[in-house]
């Protein structure tokens, strides 16, 4: 398992079947000056811009939204990816992904803000030619224009590639008239630019469209009444014979499909990224709450109850953003690869993020529901204050939960990353089924009992890994052996697998950050990081081996299933944490900091 060729060291889904040293990957507390004046920036617009006027922007105050669009467009937050030429900042990947980790504080901001510079910009930054270039992105990029992405339609929603809008060319070949309706588009009420996907005649595929407001033949809704981001402006959007000209193709024909699953990707790493901050702010006043929140006769941060939420919170958001800014800067390293070796910087850009669709899809679902987990515990330690608009918890919890829907829901993303490792594998970009057959190897031989050097910094931690990793493998190639190609039509094994998946990649992220801060701050500096993890792994090995589990036993009988269940017990052994210890010393540092335990920008 921990051989493998250098040419694999930049492969998505590759931290499977190989170790990753921790001197190769990113933390954000390597964040340059330059990112973190960027990220201060992007507070105090956030601060100033948008927490004083929060009820004028749930109240869809007429022009307000777009104004704060423009004004982002001002500062340049709304190029930072946006290549110099075209009047951006040409920032790096990660770079975008911070400014979008502490955007996510801003509530229906984050999505509209989302919308544009991610689905809304990027594919013309990826795919456009360079007459669209210049005449689309320093707009876009100055916050002059607005853009939205119009995908969705009422019965096409996961199986976009279904969707019946339709572009018919003119008798001249000069335009295209686009006929149809799409529903869910963010952005869609101040937009001038929508990025059109359809169909042109009988074809199977998705071409895509470049649609200026002012073409005309565009109506739209009212907005939507939403549950939560009720700022941002959702409709539905209906084309009427909306006059294309033909030089506003987008790429090739019957290219749509491949466009839109390529800037979901982005979407979804950045979604994933978009709500580390988020959840730090909620740990924040939640232990100022608990601090100030008196109860028989004391704070009720000294209960342990409490601090075990505190903890939690603290360790999971910690855990979201290690894995976050590691695949970050992993698509990053990628692109200067690619780009190395002749690549241009739009190409390089899509393929580095298309070979890291794995990590996008794990990035994705582990946020959205770390952030659930953070905006529920946080209404529970408000009590009934939490649960009134008067406090500050309502809010969130209501705006937290589309996180889990938007960019592919949770369980379509689960299915393509288990579906897209499967892929890897089938093809050779991965050697997966080789190490698959050296864990069953290992699974009929004598266990070892050698232990890890425990005068290295969390090798301890990483032999837990390296294990689960085993378990992963153990339980996908009996999947893989058992149902052969109709294993895409096992959700619920795909989806058991997934969760293995997430937890081994989210787990190792913090271990190999957690490293790299004792060998800068040394054991007792990192503490605090170290007490994160082992809190985190403590949960992340049950979850392994329930989820192991609960998939063998859908596919094994007999003695099979008796061997493969001893083979989950060996990969998921683990000495067991003192938890109740781990989470008391995060909550006491959290306690006297009145705070989340750790700033990475001041």
């Amino acid at each position: 398992m921990e051989a493998i060729a250098e040419k694999e060291a930049l492969k998505g889904g590759g931290f499977l079947i190989k170790e990753t040293n921790a001197e190769d990957i990113f933390i954000p507390e390597e964040f340059s000056e330059e990112q973190k004046m960027m990220a201060n920036a992007t507070i105090d617009f956030i601060k100033k811009e948008i927490d004083p006027h929060v009820e004028r922007m749930d109240s869809m105050e007429e022009g307000f939204m777009a104004g704060l669009m423009t004004r982002a467009g001002e500062l340049g937050l709304l190029g930072v990816n946006v290549p110099e030429e075209y009047g951006g900042m040409a920032m790096s990947f990660n770079t975008g992904m911070l400014i979008a980790d502490i955007v996510g504080i801003g509530g229906s901001f984050s999505t509209a803000y989302g919308a544009h510079t991610g689905i809304g910009t990027l594919p013309i930054i990826y795919y456009g030619t360079e007459d669209q270039k210049k005449k689309y992105l320093p707009k876009l990029a100055s916050g002059e224009w607005k853009a939205c992405y119009c995908l969705t339609e009422p019965d096409a929603g996961s199986d976009a590639n279904s969707g019946k809008t339709s572009a018919k060319l003119t008798s001249d070949r000069k335009h295209y008239l686009i006929n149809g309706q799409k529903m869910w588009i963010s952005n869609a009420g101040f937009a001038d630019l929508f990025i059109v996907f359809a169909k042109i005649d009988d074809d199977k595929k998705l071409s895509a469209f470049l649609v200026e407001k002012s073409y005309g033949g565009i109506e739209l809704n009212d907005e939507e009444k939403k549950l939560g981001i009720k700022g941002s402006s959702t409709r539905q959007v209906f084309f009427n014979d909306c006059k294309v000209p033909v030089e506003n193709m987008l790429s090739d024909r019957e290219n749509g499909f491949k466009i839109a699953v390529n800037i979901l990707n982005v979407g979804r790493i950045k979604l994933g990224a978009g709500v580390v901050q988020g959840c730090k702010e909620i740990a924040s006043l939640c232990t100022s709450y608990a601090n100030q929140r008196n109860q028989f006769g004391v704070p009720i941060s000294s209960f342990g109850a409490i601090q075990t939420k505190l903890a939690k919170m603290a360790a999971k958001t910690y855990v979201a953003e290690s894995a976050a800014y590691r695949a970050g800067q992993d698509i990053d390293n990628l692109i200067k690869k690619l780009e190395a070796g002749g690549l241009s910087h739009s190409d390089a850009k899509m393929k580095g993020v298309e070979q890291f669709a794995i990590e996008c899809a794990i990035i994705k679902i582990h946020g959205s529901e770390i952030i659930d987990y953070v905006v529920d515990e946080g209404l529970q330690v408000y009590g009934g204050m939490g649960f009134s608009e008067e406090g500050p918890m309502a809010r969130p919890y209501r705006d937290a939960r589309i996180a889990r829907i938007y960019e592919g829901t949770n369980e379509i993303n689960r299915m393509l990353l288990v579906g897209m490792l499967f892929k890897k594998g089938m093809k050779g970009e991965l050697d997966l089924f080789a190490s698959v057959m050296a864990v069953g190897k290992e699974l009929t031989s004598v266990p070892s009992f050698e232990s890890p050097d425990m005068n290295i910094p969390m090798a301890a931690e990483k032999g837990v890994v390296k294990n689960l990793k085993k378990a992963v493998l153990m339980a996908a190639g009996k999947a893989a052996e058992t149902f052969g190609p109709k294993l895409d039509h096992e959700q619920e094994v795909l989806m058991s697998l997934a969760d293995m998946i997430i937890e081994v990649y989210a787990a190792e992220s913090a271990i190999l950050r957690t490293e790299k801060l004792i060998s800068k701050y040394g054991q007792d500096g990192a503490q605090l990081y170290v007490d994160m993890t082992r809190l985190y792994l403590a949960e992340a090995v049950q979850k392994v081996k329930n989820h192991g589990d609960e998939a063998i036993a859908c596919y094994a009988t007999g003695d099979e299933l008796k061997v493969l269940m001893m083979g989950m017990k060996r990969f998921t052994k683990v000495e067991p944490y003192n938890t109740k210890e781990l989470r008391r010393s995060i909550a006491a540092k959290m306690i006297e900091a009145n705070a989340f335990p750790y700033d990475l920008y001041s």
